[in-house]
């Protein structure tokens, strides 16, 4: 198919669309508000369905629910709208069955402001719910990415029956890019053996789906069969991009638009023939830690890029460990870096002496703060 101009928000959600969905339960909240306008208009087109709740939370439960009978089903929100959904999500990955939440990442915490942030990434990939759970989290960068890993999305939390996000920061919502949409899917109603779905003409025996263990060593046995899932995820989904890496001497991370703007500037220091290198995680949980282990082992030096106060700085510190100094550029609350911001990081980690940073967030706060 052609390629054509659309909005981040408007793509993932047409490429869910195309992907199978055939439930959406959600509230609007900048910056995502297309997604849920998109598909108000395209469900009821196409006889699937689409419920805008009356809050986050009534949303969440309605996914639930959805997810039982084992149909393609997804919501959306934007920071504090996803904060409320919590409990459901925890509900949802303790009754192991698939859901897909897109969240658009806005400034915070608090209330906020509507630009984009990416201080978000801990509430995703520790599972922001309570008990132990782990959903897997894809960052993309561009609107293309966005969609390729919406559709990704719906295989892998059928796959797996797991709680998958897509994790995009207000950039990637709101930047309009030529993409290309994949071809419509047929809807192929999958006859689970675990879902939930009324006995009907064809009588089969009652399925039970719950989250509720009253027994703690019922609840032990869940806990370790979903653990045991998180490490086939581990060992089968971890994605990334790699920029430069061959004969790279010097590292920069990041995920999603800080990635992107991060990439930039890598490539006006490949220009000038210093060696540097970017690592961009597209799955932000499970986190690419093994190869970053890898390659800290030759690195001169370290630097770690977030629009936030350094939440993957905590991932890369302890897949780095103290083979090479981690150091950290960071903007928080809803603040875009720009590429000669992170050349500017660049440069001073290469003058540095590359002794190991003691606590490289500290540093980059006293510096922060020194220009307030």
């Amino acid at each position: 198919m052609a390629k054509e101009l659309i909005k981040g928000n408007v793509a993932m959600a047409e490429a869910a669309i195309r992907a199978g969905l055939e439930a959406y339960f959600g509230y609007p909240i900048t910056p995502q508000t297309e997604v849920l306008e998109h598909l108000a208009k395209r469900m009821p087109e196409l006889g699937r369905a689409f419920v805008q709740a009356e809050s986050e939370v009534a949303a969440i439960n309605m996914v639930y629910g959805a997810a039982c009978t084992g149909v393609r089903v997804m919501t959306s929100s934007s920071s504090p709208g996803v904060s409320l959904m919590q409990e459901g999500l925890s509900y949802i990955a303790g009754t192991e069955v698939p859901a897909v939440m897109i969240n658009v990442m806005r400034g915070g915490p608090g209330l906020g402001n509507i630009a984009p942030a990416q201080s978000d990434y801990h509430q995703a990939v520790r599972g922001g719910g309570h008990g132990d759970y782990h959903p897997i989290v894809l960052a993309p960068a561009s609107v293309q990415e966005a969609i390729d890993l919406t559709v990704l999305s719906f295989d892998l939390a059928e796959k797996y029956r797991n709680l998958v996000f897509v994790l995009a920061d207000g950039s990637v919502g709101q930047m309009m890019e030529p993409a290309e949409l994949p071809e419509m899917r047929p809807v192929v109603r999958q006859d689970y053996d675990w879902a939930i779905r009324g006995r009907g003409e064809n009588s089969r025996p009652k399925r039970i789906l719950t989250s509720i263990y009253i027994n703690p060593l019922d609840e032990e046995i869940a806990n370790l069969r979903m653990l045991n899932t998180w490490y086939q995820i581990k060992q089968n989904e971890i994605r990334f991009k790699e920029y430069y890496l061959d004969d790279a001497e010097y590292l920069v991370v990041g995920f999603g638009t800080a990635g992107r703007v991060a990439l930039s500037a890598v490539r006006k220091f490949r220009a000038n023939g210093v060696k540097v290198g970017l690592l961009r995680p597209i799955t932000v949980s499970p986190f690419p830690d093994e190869i970053l282990s890898l390659l800290a082992g030759r690195m001169k030096g370290i630097l770690v890029v977030e629009m936030s106060q350094g939440q993957m700085l905590d991932d890369v510190l302890i897949a780095v460990g103290r083979q090479s100094p981690v150091h950290f550029y960071g903007r928080p609350g809803g603040v875009v870096p720009f590429p000669e911001d992170v050349e500017r990081e660049i440069n001073r980690m290469i003058v540095s002496d590359s002794k190991l940073v003691t606590d490289p967030r500290k540093a980059w706060l006293d510096r922060a703060l020194a220009k307030i």
